[in-house]
């Protein structure tokens, strides 16, 4: 990977990279959040300050602290803070409590948790679950009701020293455990070393050609790694800003953008298709923005955005463990897929006797490192199923897609969303595309349902657009132009909005559970006919 400039020669630590560039520019704003500015001067103070603090209160290398919050300062601080400490850092949802939040801390270890004062009451139900929990730091001056002994952020920032923690660091050693969505068992905690975070980002720089200078927005949350290392620490490689919002607005977008000197985003789940899917206006295409990156980007309005948005979008492929693994690049770029195999990895589709595919053929996803901790290294507290997703030399990602005779992948959907009808796999990706083809459609999940006949049927869960008006019936007949008459949904549900995690992917398990329910319409009931 070529790198220029002084990103060749900026540490491998993420805080040591702070330190580096505070020591060069102080007062740089770094993190520009919504009503809130940090500069790297106050980030390497405040986090040396912070680091002395909770070691005072006995976090230690290989200990494990746990952050509850949304995108703020505080955050930042915190996340430099414990990786100068040598510390495992957990972030977890904003949105878990109860069972949930208790089985990730207890997973990990955690011994404080830095959260909220809205927030703390969420502790007090599970403390006993989690034997190792004794300390919450609220990061703000809310009065706190937890049976949890607690101390405020800003006191600790401040009594604490401003002299950097003695502790020897590898960039091998562990940075952070990021849970998974749990929606085939348990969440599990992916480990992933401070190098696999920086070979992360620099995998993005490579790819989308930045420099000194780039403003980069993010409105994904800090708990997950696209805004920590596609994002912020992208922008402290390469000597750029970031923009941090803690809520993605559609409406508001581009005027963010523009009154950022945005040059870069990133994107995920329906982002793309809930921006296009704005009415359009006459200077959609008067902003800063250059390019744009993530997954997935739809062919069937791919070069419709990039031509009313003047936006050139570059596709890639990845997850929690592995980081980025396939990408198109500004040169070589194939429609519809994903990429080649990034530097750091091989990428082969195996059946499921793990044989390798033939070129075309639909198949698992699975990678291997080509450089030492480019990617995560266990799942925290589960070594069985490090084992299973490390099979025959192999991790297994559990995506199905194929690849052509050029080595470009193409990403079909998860093993779990396949749907069996009646002998036929289904994809719901592709059903989806179909439908969200329709112009009165905002967005769209597809799921399998039980079927009386075993197997499953086909269910279509729909948002319509504001001012759009749909049947179930012309729903249907929309899909019987583009799909197989077996992948033509048997039932229709009409929602409000879809529910979905703080990265806009759409948790599926949720509709699942719901499954037909009383208010899904059912082709069969109303005599709906299917052409074949």
């Amino acid at each position: 990977m070529e790198l220029e400039g002084d990103e060749v020669d900026a540490p491998e630590l993420i805080g040591d990279l702070v330190a580096h560039r505070a020591a060069q520019r102080p007062t740089h704003e770094i993190v520009r959040f919504e009503a809130a500015r940090l500069s790297y001067g106050r980030l390497d103070e405040d986090a040396n300050r912070l680091a002395s603090s909770l070691g005072q209160l006995g976090l230690a290398r290989g200990s494990a602290c746990a952050v509850q919050l949304p995108n703020c300062p505080e955050f930042v601080v915190t996340w430099i803070a414990l990786a100068r400490l040598g510390v495992l850092e957990v972030p977890v949802s904003t949105s878990l409590r109860g069972d949930l939040l208790a089985h990730q801390l207890r997973t990990a270890g955690a011994e404080i948790v830095v959260t909220t004062s809205e927030w703390a009451r969420r502790f007090e139900g599970i403390a006993d679950d989690v034997p190792s929990l004794r300390r919450l730091v609220i990061v703000d001056d809310g009065p706190v009701d937890a049976a949890v002994a607690s101390d405020r952020f800003h006191d600790l920032v401040r009594a604490g020293s401003p002299d950097p923690p003695r502790v020897e660091l590898r960039p091998q050693d562990p940075a952070v455990v990021l849970f998974t969505s749990g929606t085939t068992g348990p969440s599990k905690g992916v480990i992933r070393s401070h190098r696999s975070n920086t070979v992360l980002s620099r995998t993005g720089i490579d790819l989308m050609g930045y420099g000194p200078g780039e403003v980069l927005f993010n409105a994904f949350p800090l708990f997950h790694a696209n805004a920590r290392y596609n994002s912020v620490l992208t922008a402290m490689l390469v000597d750029g800003a970031v923009v941090l919002h803690d809520r993605f607005s559609v409406s508001g977008f581009w005027d963010v953008c523009r009154r950022e000197g945005v040059t870069a985003f990133n994107y995920m789940g329906a982002v793309l298709m809930m921006l296009f899917k704005q009415p359009a206006l006459s200077d959609d295409a008067d902003n800063p923005v250059r390019r744009a990156f993530g997954a997935p980007a739809p062919v069937e309005i791919f070069h419709q955005f990039q031509d009313r948005f003047g936006v050139h979008l570059v596709e890639v492929y990845g997850s929690t463990e592995l980081g980025i693994a396939t990408m198109n690049t500004v040169e070589e770029f194939r429609l519809g897929s994903c990429g080649r195999a990034a530097p750091a990895y091989d990428i082969e589709i195996h059946d499921e006797h793990d044989e390798v595919c033939p070129r075309g053929v639909t198949g698992e996803i699975v990678a291997r490192c080509r450089q030492p901790y480019a990617m995560f290294d266990q799942y925290i507290g589960m070594p069985e199923a490090t084992v299973e997703a490390f099979r025959n030399q192999w991790f297994h990602t559990g995506d199905r897609g194929n690849m052509d005779g050029d080595g470009y992948v193409v990403y079909v959907d998860r093993m779990k969303d396949c749907i069996r009808r009646r002998g036929e796999n289904i994809s719901s990706w592709e059903v989806e595309r179909s439908i969200a083809a329709d112009e009165r459609v905002a967005e769209v999940a597809v799921i399998g349902v039980p079927s009386e006949l075993t197997e499953e049927e086909v269910m279509a869960v729909v948002v319509v657009r504001p001012g759009q008006t749909m049947s179930a019936e012309s729903l249907l007949d929309h899909c019987q132009e583009r799909l197989p008459h077996f992948a033509v949904p048997r039932y229709v549900r009409f929602v409000t909005e879809l529910p979905k995690t703080p990265s806009q992917r759409v948790e599926k398990y949720k509709l699942r559970t719901e499954g037909v329910g009383t208010d899904a319409w059912d082709r069969v009931v109303h005599g709906y006919e299917i052409r074949r």
